[in-house]
C-alpha cells in the first residue's frame, strides 16, 4: 500500500494564543475530577449498558453534565461533543469530552481511568487535557505552548518524547490481542512484537502518556471514537512525537489510531504493512 507523507497536518501552527483555552481546560478537568472521584469505587454506583454493549455509569453522565454547564456558561458559541450527549451544535470551535475513558476500569474500582478534554479547532486538536484523578495524575498541551504533566507531588515538568531511533530499543503498547485479532491485524501484532525490545498493553489514554513521558515509543489500537483520541493529539505532538491512524494518516474518526516518538513513525507503518515475506528477508 501507499503510505501518506511524514509530515502531519497535525503539525500545522495555531492561528490564535490559546492559553486561555488551556486554562479553562484545566479548569473542566478540575470540576470533573471532584465528580468522577465522589462516585469511584462505590459500592452502590449504577450502571448500565448502553445499546453498543459498552456500560456507561451515573459518574459518565454526571461528568459530562459538569463539564458542559461550564462551558455553556464560558464558551456559549462554541460546539460540545461529548461521548454521552452527542454534539449540541455546529462550528469551527468544537470542544470534544470523554468523561471517563475506561469506564470498564473505573466501574471495577480499578485507578487506571481518565477524563479526556480537547478542543478543536477547524478539526484540529489544538488543546489537549488528560486528567487520571485517582492516581492523582494530570497531562496537558496546546498548540505552540508546549505539553506538560504533573507529579503525584503537584511538581510541573515539561513532556519530552524518547530519542530512541531503532524497532530493537522500542518499547510498545498494542492495548490487546483480541482487539488486533478483531481488526484483521493479528499477522502485523506477530511482526511488531517479535521487532522490538518489549510489549505490553497498558489500556486506555496511560500508554498514550506514557508515550509523551518518553517512556513509550509506539502505540496503537482499533475500535477508538474521536473522544477517545482528540485530547492525546495536542499532548504527544507537543511532545515531539507523531500521531495518525493506523493507515498513517492525518484522522481522528476512522476508527484507528497510532501514535509513536516520531524518530519511528515511519518505520513502524512500514513493518505494520509490509507483507511478512518482506520483513524476513
Amino acid at each position: 500500500m501507499t503510505l501518506p507523507p511524514a509530515d502531519s497536518a497535525f503539525d500545522s501552527s495555531p492561528h490564535e494564543d490559546l492559553s486561555d483555552d488551556l486554562a479553562l481546560a484545566l479548569r473542566l478537568a478540575d470540576v470533573a475530577d471532584a465528580v468522577s472521584m465522589s462516585r469511584f469505587d462505590a459500592a452502590d454506583l449504577d450502571v448500565r449498558t448502553k445499546p453498543d454493549a459498552s456500560h456507561v455509569t451515573e459518574a459518565d453522565l454526571a461528568t459530562e453534565r459538569a463539564i458542559r454547564e461550564v462551558l455553556a456558561a464560558q464558551r456559549p458559541e462554541d460546539d460540545v461533543f461529548g461521548e454521552e450527549f452527542g454534539s449540541s451544535g455546529v462550528g469551527s470551535r468544537r470542544w470534544v469530552i470523554d468523561p471517563i475513558d475506561g469506564t470498564a476500569n473505573y466501574l471495577r474500582g480499578i485507578p487506571m481511568w481518565a477524563t479526556l478534554i480537547a478542543l478543536t479547532i477547524d478539526g484540529v486538536p489544538r488543546v489537549g487535557v488528560v486528567s487520571q484523578p485517582a492516581i492523582a495524575r494530570r497531562w496537558w498541551a496546546a498548540s505552540g505552548l508546549g505539553a506538560w504533566t504533573n507529579s503525584p507531588g503537584g511538581d510541573v515538568r515539561r513532556l519530552a518524547v524518547s530519542s530512541v531511533d531503532t524497532l530493537a530499543e522500542a518499547s510498545v503498547s498494542f492495548q490487546s490481542i483480541g482487539q488486533w485479532r478483531d481488526a484483521g491485524e493479528s499477522a502485523a501484532l506477530e511482526r511488531l512484537t517479535a521487532s522490538v525490545w518489549r510489549d505490553r498493553g497498558y489500556g486506555d489514554a496511560w500508554p498514550y502518556m506514557l508515550l509523551a513521558e518518553g517512556r513509550l515509543e509506539f502505540v496503537a489500537e482499533f475500535g477508538v471514537k474521536e473522544y477517545d483520541v482528540a485530547a492525546l493529539v495536542p499532548i504527544i505532538h507537543e511532545a515531539g512525537g507523531r500521531f495518525s491512524d493506523f493507515s498513517g494518516a492525518d484522522a481522528l474518526t476512522t476508527g484507528s489510531s497510532l501514535a509513536t516518538n516520531g524518530l519511528l513513525h515511519r518505520t513502524f507503518l512500514d513493518l505494520l504493512h509490509s507483507p511478512a515475506s518482506e520483513i524476513d528477508r
